[in-house]
């Protein structure tokens, strides 16, 4: 039996890595996929290009503007001289946001009357105009701040603060809210699942297309033995590319790993136990690679979309969070989040390691009990 998995396992390296085509597959891609996802995939808003509209033009209204300017989130890209210009700025895209300061603020302030400031908001992506209002509220409510202290400096009475409730706020996990620290680990889960998943539902395929399936129904070799010998090789493929893009994402991206090395290894293991077998399902069932690939599409793209990758499972509707629990990547995810950025260990994640082991079994057993030793 070893001997006949030993043959198996030569046979599937050999024609894995004689194809030229596949090496940039298994090297190149997983760095370039990695790279390209952390930069493209984030949530973080900076540089919003932002028009100041200075009807007032005081001592007053220059210094907020200048706040405003000079934060990292905001990029001033012109001065408006009139209210005509803000739509046509708007409706064009070449602003996301637009600051209004009417007549009359700074002699408001000097008189303790409310100072009104508009904010003009692109709206089309909801989720940038809600950071972009956000912004614009803190940097409004530390220029009220400090104008409300320098005014109660001179005379001020004991016990009285320009700031009775301070809110001190510290986010755990990650520090500085920086969404790659957030993404990159997912973008690890996703490239092992797409890689390792592309090579294994064309095994069974590629041998009835090439014709050397014949060759291999006249041998002595079981169907447990040949599937053992169709994982094996890529699995090993898939710890190479999980190592791989570990190493780019900790030392480019400085993303903190807080864990346990082994505890992600073992997890690591266990997924693939479930998406190799998935693969070979997919490859049973398909008489053609063209067939496979399609199958791969129709399972990747929900997976991905209900994994809490891009998007929380919290927000979804309560049936669709009920499809996630059928979602391998689910657990990956979560698992790979956890050790990376909490450091969390066995006693925390045990559920999502024993909910993807009996999901890995199931799936492999199944791909073996599809298997035949026929053309049919």
């Amino acid at each position: 039996m070893l001997e006949r998995i030993r043959r198996m396992l030569i046979k599937e390296f050999i024609q894995v890595f004689r194809d030229p085509r596949m090496r940039p597959v298994i090297f190149a891609m997983p760095v370039i996929q990695l790279l390209v996802f952390s930069f493209a995939v984030t949530t973080d808003v900076e540089n919003i290009a932002t028009a100041i509209y200075d009807e007032d033009r005081t001592v007053a209204s220059r210094e907020l503007v200048s706040r405003f300017v000079n934060s990292r989130y905001f990029s001033e890209t012109g001065v408006i001289d009139s209210a005509d210009e803000i739509r046509a700025l708007l409706d064009e895209g070449q602003v996301q946001a637009v600051f209004r300061l009417p007549h009359g603020f700074e002699s408001a302030l000097l008189t303790g009357d409310t100072a009104p400031v508009q904010v003009l908001v692109d709206g089309t992506n909801s989720n940038t105009a809600s950071v972009v209002l956000s912004y614009g509220q803190e940097i409004i409510r530390r220029y009220t701040l400090d104008r409300l202290q320098q005014e109660l400096t001179p005379g001020r009475r004991p016990g009285i603060t320009a700031e009775p409730v301070r809110l001190e706020v510290r986010a755990w996990f990650n520090e500085n809210l920086e969404s790659r620290n957030f993404f990159v680990p997912g973008v690890i889960a996703l490239i092992v699942t797409i890689l390792v998943m592309i090579l294994t539902s064309m095994a069974i395929v590629r041998e009835k297309e090439v014709g050397t399936m014949e060759q291999i129904l006249v041998t002595p070799i079981r169907p447990l033995e040949f599937i053992i010998g169709k994982t094996i090789p890529f699995a090993a493929i898939g710890f190479f590319d999980m190592f791989l893009v570990l190493t780019v994402g900790i030392l480019a991206f400085r993303i903190p790993f807080r864990g346990s090395f082994l505890l992600l290894v073992a997890g690591t293991a266990i997924y693939l136990l479930t998406i190799l077998g998935l693969g070979l399902f997919i490859s049973t069932i398909s008489r053609t690679q063209q067939q496979a690939m399609l199958s791969l599409f129709f399972f990747i793209l929900p997976a991905v979309l209900l994994s809490g990758f891009m998007f929380p499972i919290a927000n979804m509707p309560v049936v669709v969070q009920w499809l996630t629990w059928a979602n391998p990547l689910r657990y990956y995810i979560e698992i790979i989040r956890g050790i990376f950025l909490k450091g969390v260990g066995l006693e925390i994640l045990w559920l999502q390691f024993v909910i993807l082991a009996g999901m890995g079994v199931a799936v492999l057993g199944l791909s073996a009990g599809r298997f035949r030793k026929t053309l049919v």
